[in-house]
């Protein structure tokens, strides 16, 4: 009946696949105690090898034991560089027999976004704690998927937003919560970068790319970390300059967004625009983070000379040994699936709102 299940959640679609069958538990809910656990790196792209494998290097609570990669070229550099045991390597046809593999606790699934809902639900049906980078998919229908595979089968699931693991984008949320200058009134939010690639799954819709789901999110936390508040309405245009290369998804999105106590946001992302701003207009005073979403060195201050400026080793170091210690010690997690799926339901009226050239209420 398990090989069964399988084939179906392969060749089936992910959200029919799910509330076709019951969960299937596995050893989710008598695992021991580990002093680390063990990661397995579904993709071996640029953000696993350049940032997240290093980064395991650094962590205290979790370490990398294994990868799934559909390119076998690429193994014997990761069993050299890391030692990782060939019982531990998988491809994306035998990556369900994971279930059967004790030294991996965690799948942290670094694909394209398109691909996203299918390996995670796979991933919570072995039993798997998941993390699943950002975007953390395509549609809303595909994150509620994702959300009920993890529950149903008794594994966490946390989306890589490493920004919220660093203390100094967790110093202007805190601003937004004890209101020391007052209420929101104007945010100007912005991440970009200039991507020169012509072929690669970022300007492909088919696998999720477009500049929103992508460095849109930043721009878009950026906005609702800063209030505390989930946005109302939006009102969007998308735009290109490159036809050539985005003509399947934009390169750039610019939203303005309203919040229930009123405040406004209005916020760019681009794949052709260098940008990584943030500043809050308060009611006595502002804040300003310039970078808001780098990889490392954010920093800021405020208008009543407060520095913003918190040294961080690794975001993804931190991030990963967070989660881990929070799998541990059966804590909340600091950005479980459910945060991405309220990013995504914006990111849903943000283009209903682009292409209808009008006002949408979220």
């Amino acid at each position: 009946m398990k090989n069964q299940r399988r084939v179906f959640l392969q060749k089936s679609g992910i959200v029919a696949a799910v509330s076709a069958f019951s969960p299937h538990v596995l050893l989710s809910a008598t695992r021991p105690k580990k002093e680390k656990l063990g990661v397995a790196l579904v993709g071996l792209g640029y953000y696993s090898t350049d940032l997240l494998a290093p980064a395991l290097q650094l962590t205290k609570n979790c370490e990398l034991k294994g990868i799934v990669t559909g390119s076998p070229e690429k193994i014997p550099v990761w069993k050299e560089k890391y030692g990782i045991a060939d019982k531990n390597i998988y491809n994306y046809q035998n990556f369900d027999t994971i279930a059967n593999n004790a030294d991996i606790d965690v799948i942290y699934v670094v694909l394209p976004p398109s691909m996203h809902a299918e390996y995670t639900v796979r991933g919570a049906n072995a039993g798997k704690h998941i993390w699943c980078e950002k975007p953390m998919a395509p549609s809303v229908a595909d994150c509620e998927a994702m959300i009920k595979a993890c529950n149903d089968n008794k594994v966490k699931l946390a989306i890589g937003y490493r920004c919220q693991h660093d203390p100094n984008i967790q110093a202007y949320m805190k601003v937004g919560k004890e209101k020391p200058f007052g209420k929101v009134k104007m945010i100007t939010s912005a991440a970009g970068y200039f991507d020169g690639r012509t072929d690669h799954w970022k300007q492909k819709k088919n696998l999720g790319g477009g500049a929103m789901g992508d460095m849109g999110v930043y721009a878009l936390q950026g906005a609702r970390l800063a209030t505390g508040e989930e946005p109302i309405s939006v009102l969007a245009q998308a735009s290109t300059t490159r036809p050539e290369v985005y003509h399947e998804v934009e390169e750039t999105m610019m939203f303005q967004l309203e919040f229930p106590s009123g405040a406004r946001a209005s916020c760019q992302t681009s794949f052709g625009i260098r940008m990584n701003h943030l500043q809050v207009n308060y009611e006595k005073g502002w804040l300003k983070m310039e970078p808001h979403s780098s990889y490392r060195g954010n920093k800021g201050s405020m208008s009543n000379g407060t520095e913003i400026n918190f040294s961080i080793e690794s975001q993804q170091a931190k991030q990963m040994d967070e989660d881990a210690a929070a799998l541990m010690n059966k804590t909340d997690l600091l950005v479980p699936g459910e945060e991405g799926l309220r990013d995504i339901r914006v990111v849903e009226a943000i283009y209903k709102s682009a292409n209808a050239n009008c006002i949408v209420k979220i």
